[in-house]
Formats: C-alpha cells, structure tokens, sequence
C-alpha cells in the first residue's frame, strides 16, 4: 500500500491567522441530527475526585513547543480525553480491535486496555478481538474479549489476536463491519496499517455508516512523525542493552576480541524513497556507554581506507584491547549485494540481508588475510528476543494512556484518528500526518553529536552526506 493511497482527512481550521488547529473527523461531519448523551464517567466514582476530569472543547496541543517571539504559533492537535457528551449508548456499542504487522512489546496492553477501558469506564460489553490481522475480518474467526479473559495478557509478549502483514481489502473489511454490526474499530500497528485505516475510515464515510475507527500507531522502530515516541520503543532499547551488556562482557574477556550486536532498525521504500531508522541502536548505545561504534542507516559509513571503519576497529583492538559495535539492521545496505534490493515484505518493508553476519565476515577476512591480526569476533542478533518480551513498566503506562485515549475518542464521535503523545500531552491525529513520511535519526541534531561524543568513533560522513542531512532536516 503506497503512501500516495492514504486519503487526506485532517479539517484545518485557521483562528487569527497564525493558530491553525488540524482536527480531526467527526461522526456528525456526514451524519446530521445525531443524538448525545450524558458521559457515563460522570456518575463513576473513581472519576468524581478528579478536578475537571472533562476535556475543554477548544483544548488543543501544539506541534512545536520551540518557537520565536514573534513567529506564528503554527499547528496544533486536538487534545485527547473524556468529553462531557457521547455519542454512543453504552448497551449499542459494539467494538472490535485488531493488531496488524510485526510483533512489538505492549500489544496485549493495548488490547488488554481498551477493552477495559469501554468495560469499566463506559459499561460497553460487547468487543470483539480480530483474529490474525486485517485479514481475518474476511478470513477468520473472532474472539469475544471482556476484561476476564483479557485479565493477565499485559504479561506475556505478543498478541493474543494473530497478527499478519497485508490482508488489506477495504471493501470486504468493510463489509464484514456492516454486517457484524460493528459501530467502533480500534487498529493497532504501523505506519502501513494506519494507511489502511485511513481507507476503511473513508469508505464507512462514504457509505454513512455511524462507526468510528481509532489507530493506535505501533512500531517499536520509533519511526512514526509527530509523535514523541511509540509504544515498545522503552522495552526494545531496554532489552538491546541486555544484548550489549553480554557482548561487552565477551570482548572484555578476550585479546583483540570484538563484540558486535545488531538491533532492530528498519530500511523500508515509500513514496520510491528509501526510508531509515536507527533510534534503538541510537538510544542503546548513548543508555550503555560501552559502546565504541555505532552503525545506523542514516549515517553512511565505509570499511577500508584512511577514516573508515576497519581502520578505526585496529585502532581501538590496540588502544583496549576490545571493541563494542552496534549495528542497526537496515545500515549498510547500500555496501551489500543488490540481489535482494528490489524485493520488500506485504507491509512494503524492504527486506533486508543480514548486515551482521555480513559485516562479521567482512571484518574476520579483512584482519586474517590483509593485516594478518589474530582477533576474536563475537556476533550477538537479539532481533526477535526483543520483539516477543512483555513491555516494561514504563511502556505498559503509556500503553494503558493510548488505549484509553481512543477509547475516549470513539466515545466523543471523533473518527478517522490515531492516539499519540505530542510534547508529553495525549492527541487526536489525522491519518495523513502519521502516515506522509517517515521519521528517522538526523545524524546534524544534537542527539548524533551526543553519541558521537560517547564512543569518540568517526563521523564516516562526506561534506555531500551532510548536506543531504540538513535538507532532509529542514523538510
């Protein structure tokens, strides 16, 4: 699914022309005359000690936090959270969710979260779990979720519901919606599965229909815009660090012996660009400070000659004794074979070969038969070791936030949105936003300088390199 399908949804509404407010749809944007109702939260006593618990109409977010002075005060979110008014009868509503894509820790929170989040905030009974992603609309079973059954799911990893990648065929989601009877969706997974959901939005759009869908965006690369961070993203960086713990121990433990770690850190093509993203690799390395050299996507790096980085592995073997490199999974590419360049996964991912394994044997032949150096090469891939453990306690909170936030949303009649965290507040997103590009290290900010600063290992870059950095930046 390419990026040129996601529809634009977002309403902008400009106010004294330097406050722009993009909002998100709403059920009575197509469907007048639709009835509300007192929100159930206000007779809920765990909620009567809350000063006003209620979010303000006009409470919105804004993008940036950094402006000037006399600069404009440029875009702003809706601000997530309980309204005074629903749109739903507690006893009509009946919910699904899905998870879509790849594994990522706090998936079962999630779901775990938002079915007790409409059970014991609202009094919904009725939810459904989709079984096996997008597909299994059309193609499977269902399973009936309330909060016994998902009682103690936020401690395993996984999702209880199936995932898959692909399956997406709008008009037979939509169909089955319709005819189950479904009136709110709630989709958990990533930048092509929130594309997806753009889709089903706008066709139960154009057919009418009084069903809100809520996304919950999903990637524990940490690569989705606007918002602060994804859920998972702690517990990747978290669990890398156990990785890069154990190969430190190895290579302390040895004469010239190298400990390599490769960690998540995808390269996927859309909109005909190729797309990175190296914030695990980044952020566990600047967390465990015995990191020498970390490789992500977004900076280029080369092996041989003055100022790469075979010459910069002898250089530190002779100084300590040891070398630590992390390697994100989609870095260095562009050095491999092109055999399997062209080829990517059903969610346009593209697939990878095993840099690791390519890179450990790049750096064995190059010190045996070039500088004929003995040296010891411990190669550790804790890939899916992180993507299967339970989120951790910082992630389950911000699990339980999102989840109860799209709650909220559908509730209030907003549809065709994502949850997420701007600036440390919870906001409704329009699709688009979070699906039009992708976000990734800028290797000229100030978190590159600071890693760059911790391992004291080269730049590898080129005057052109980071020009192209700064253009990107600046988009």
């Amino acid at each position: 699914m390419s990026s040129s399908d996601s529809p634009e949804i977002s309403k902008l509404e400009i106010i004294d022309g330097d406050y722009v407010l993009e909002d998100v749809p709403h059920l009575s944007d197509y469907i007048p005359d639709l009835p509300t109702y007192p929100n159930p939260l206000q007779d809920n006593p765990a909620y009567s000690v809350v000063k006003q618990y209620f979010v303000h109409v006009d409470d919105s977010v804004p993008q940036k936090v950094v402006v000037h002075k006399d600069g404009p005060r440029g875009i702003h979110f809706r601000r997530a959270g309980a309204r005074q008014k629903v749109y739903f009868q507690p006893d009509d509503v009946h919910a699904c969710i899905v998870t879509c894509g790849g594994l990522c820790p706090g998936l079962n929170t999630v779901v775990r979260e938002i079915v007790c989040g409409l059970h014991h905030m609202y009094g919904v009974k009725k939810v459904l779990g989709i079984d096996g992603g997008y597909k299994g609309f059309y193609a499977k079973n269902t399973v009936y979720l309330n909060p016994k059954v998902v009682n103690d799911i936020h401690k395993r990893g996984g999702t209880i519901l199936g995932t898959s990648r692909g399956g997406h065929d709008t008009t037979k989601i939509v169909d089955s919606i319709q005819d189950r009877g479904i009136n709110q969706v709630y989709i958990i997974g990533g930048d092509g599965t929130q594309r997806g959901a753009a889709l089903i939005f706008e066709e139960i759009r154009r057919r009418g229909l009084k069903v809100s869908v809520a996304g919950i965006p999903k990637t524990i690369d940490n690569d989705i815009p606007v918002i602060d961070k994804s859920f998972g993203f702690d517990t990747a960086v978290e669990e890398a660090q156990r990785a890069i713990n154990a190969a430190h121990v190895e290579a302390e433990s040895s004469d010239n012996c190298i400990g390599l770690v490769k960690v998540m850190g995808r390269y996927s093509v859309q909109s005909k660009r190729n797309l990175w993203a190296g914030f695990i690799a980044m952020h566990a390395t600047l967390a465990n400070r015995d990191v020498d050299c970390c490789l992500i996507p977004e900076s280029p790096f080369y092996l041989e000659g003055s100022g790469g980085l075979f010459e910069y592995i002898e250089k530190r073997l002779k100084e300590n004794g040891h070398i630590v490199i992390v390697i994100a999974e989609g870095a260095g590419q562009e050095l491999l074979s092109e055999s399997i360049q062209s080829m990517t996964d059903a969610s346009g991912n593209k697939l990878l070969q095993d840099v690791g394994l390519w890179l450990s044997q790049r750096i064995k032949e190059y010190f045996s038969k070039q500088r004929k150096m003995p040296i010891n090469l411990k190669y550790i891939d804790p890939t899916y070791m992180i993507r299967a453990v339970p989120s951790n306690a910082s992630d389950n909170v911000y699990c339980t936030l999102l989840a109860q936030s799209a709650v909220h949303g559908t509730m209030a009649g907003y549809t065709g949105f994502t949850c997420g965290l701007v600036h440390g507040r919870h906001t409704y997103i329009p699709f688009n936003r979070i699906t039009e590009k992708q976000n990734k290290v800028v290797i000229t900010d100030r978190m590159w300088a600071r890693l760059l600063s911790s391992t004291n290992q080269p730049s590898f870059l080129s005057a052109k390199d980071i020009v192209e950095d700064k253009t990107d930046a600046g988009q």
